[in-house]
């Protein structure tokens, strides 16, 4: 913007590059802006589930239609495993929420006309959702450290996707409202498998 004042005149070409790049910055700095009034919202000691009775596969169906126009973008399919029909007391909302983050992360790191596995399984007294993906993966050492805010294993290839650094910590303090926990195993050029695991006996079996 400074240098763009600070012309008497500009050719037009470049005055609209410039521009491109302010519009992508302000998208930017509005999804970390969101991102953050989200984590405060969580955050509230007297925030309050607003739980229902809901099934866990009809949420991992939604997300994935939501998410499909971008998986499109780069001729990634999505493939949704229910290995169980999975029905308890979650927000829904917030569930949603966390797995959106998790899918989108999943697309925007697999190379294009890769593959993204989604399922939905129960272990034991654990209804859970796992996303699977064939990307970069993440080094051993960053792996204590993803779901910090702002935590970024490599800056260059964050600006590059878009991110924001927070949906990791906002997916994490989601499950972990709900009782569960988000784990994660991953290998290097092999890709990253991320695990919701939410405990179904503590919030209440749907019938």
């Amino acid at each position: 913007t400074e240098t763009l004042l600070h012309q008497t005149s500009w050719d037009e070409g470049v005055y609209r590059e410039f521009m491109k790049d302010i519009d992508g910055e302000v998208t930017r700095l509005n999804r970390i802006i969101d991102s953050l009034l989200y984590l405060v919202d969580l955050e509230r000691e007297e925030l309050v589930l607003e739980t229902q009775i809901t099934y866990l596969n009809y949420i991992a169906q939604n997300v994935i239609r939501s998410l499909k126009p971008l998986a499109d973008q780069k001729d990634i399919m999505i493939v949704l495993e229910e290995k169980e029909k999975l029905q308890f007391h979650m927000d829904q909302g917030k569930i949603q929420q966390c797995l959106i983050n998790l899918l989108s992360n999943a697309i925007k790191y697999t190379p294009h006309h890769g593959k993204v596995t989604v399922t939905v399984s129960r272990e034991l007294n654990d209804a859970c959702v796992a996303i699977s993906d064939p990307g970069m993966g993440i080094p051993q050492k960053a792996l204590p450290y993803i779901f910090d805010r702002f935590y970024r294993v490599d800056r260059a290839r964050a600006r590059a996707t878009g991110g924001s650094g927070l949906g990791l910590s906002i997916a994490k303090q989601i499950a972990n409202l709900h009782g569960g926990d988000i784990q994660v195993e991953s290998v290097v050029n092999q890709g990253s498998t991320f695990t919701v695991r939410l405990p179904i006996k503590q919030l209440g079996v749907g019938a």
